[in-house]
């Protein structure tokens, strides 16, 4: 007998896909959204497992206990927005041909359904297939009113099962409530894709090229960017590796890991580090700022997550002294000394291969 299963669920869906397929030519039709499904696929695999593909849509689940950081899957969703988005557009403008299909690709869009629930993988006859209640739930959201309230072609959407396993609520998300038979109301919460699109493109890009930096750290680590990306963005495995405490002091739109967030860093004699998060493009790159309590000096980071393969990333840390009004000469002889006597004697970035490996 199959034992029931908790986790997370995940679904996108390609907005405007029927009339899209209705009205264009089939072979570039498909080429185009075979395109586009498989930079989906590409960014959900290395967190979730991929249950099926269902003509314009995927579908996706991973255990509760295997996304101890339920804001991975936030980022999961700016990163696959992001890459979906940057296909798209790559797609239209690389191309001369007038058809219909390659004309009408910006009419695409992109939707996410995301809840948590219970589940089961029945296999019949060699095929799996995830069932039950909360299974059925997230595929009757893909028909809702939410479009005609807002307009939005573009969003993720949340239900409030789904959100109840976030370590903080949302802020900003539109509520709306959901009736389907069988399955009684459902209330949602969702933003706006096309609007947190728009604002990770306008924001002011901070990030130190090996041209600008005073120093820089480099690795190969066993693992997809993503996973690599947990190592360095999730305050417990941090701390497994840093030697010191990481609390997150604020939030920004109740999420830590965005433009404006802060962390306090407390190492074992008691000297707080702020960190402020400068910029951030989730799986790519993230970029800080590390200042000691009650000091101007202050050092810049980057850390970059380059992919070898699907399963090796090049990580590479990018640092910068900071000091104001000072040379040049001056920053980086700080970055060389902080760096030299702070970072790695604490840092033990030579064992994060084998703490990815005892975690999985």
């Amino acid at each position: 007998m199959t034992d029931t299963q908790h986790g997370h669920l995940l679904l996108a869906d390609i907005t405007g896909y029927t009339s899209y397929v209705a009205t264009t030519e089939l072979t570039h039709s498909q080429e185009i959204l075979t395109e586009l499904l498989e930079t989906i696929i590409a960014q959900f695999k290395p967190l979730f497992i991929i249950s099926k593909l269902e003509g314009d849509a995927v579908f996706a689940y991973a255990s509760e206990t295997s996304i101890p950081r339920s804001e991975a899957i936030l980022e999961l969703i700016d990163a696959t927005y992001s890459a979906f988005r940057s296909r798209q557009e790559a797609a239209h403008r690389r191309t001369t041909c007038t058809c219909n299909a390659c004309r009408n690709i910006p009419n695409l869009d992109l939707k996410f359904f995301s809840h948590h629930g219970e589940y089961f993988v029945q296999n019949i006859s060699g095929t799996k297939e995830l069932v039950g209640s909360d299974v059925n739930l997230i595929h009757r959201l893909t028909k809702n009113h939410l479009s005609e309230k807002t307009g939005w072609k573009a969003y993720a959407m949340f239900t409030e099962q789904g959100l109840a396993h976030f370590a903080a609520p949302l802020e900003g998300l539109i509520e709306q409530p959901e009736s389907y038979e069988h399955l009684g109301e459902v209330r949602t919460f969702s933003m706006d894709l096309r609007a947190r699109y728009n604002e990770l493109m306008d924001a002011r890009r901070i990030f130190i090229t090996p041209e600008t930096a005073h120093s820089i750290y480099e690795a190969d680590y066993n693992a997809p960017p993503s996973l690599v990306w947990e190592w360095f963005n999730d305050p417990h495995k941090r701390g497994q590796w840093m030697t010191s405490e990481i609390v997150p002091v604020l939030k920004i739109g109740g999420r830590s890991g965005v433009s404006g967030a802060r962390n306090h860093c407390v190492h074992g004699d008691n000297q707080i580090v702020v960190e402020d998060v400068l910029d951030i493009k989730p799986f790519d790159y993230v970029s800080v700022r590390h200042t000691p309590k009650g000091r101007k000096q202050a050092l810049d980071i980057t850390f970059r997550f380059d992919p070898i393969n699907e399963n090796k990333t090049h990580f590479s840390m990018l640092f910068r002294g900071v000091i104001p009004k000072a040379p040049e000469w001056l920053k980086k002889q700080l970055c060389l000394q902080i760096v030299r006597t702070m970072i790695y004697p604490v840092w033990k970035l030579d064992s994060i291969n084998d703490l990815i490996k005892a975690d999985r």
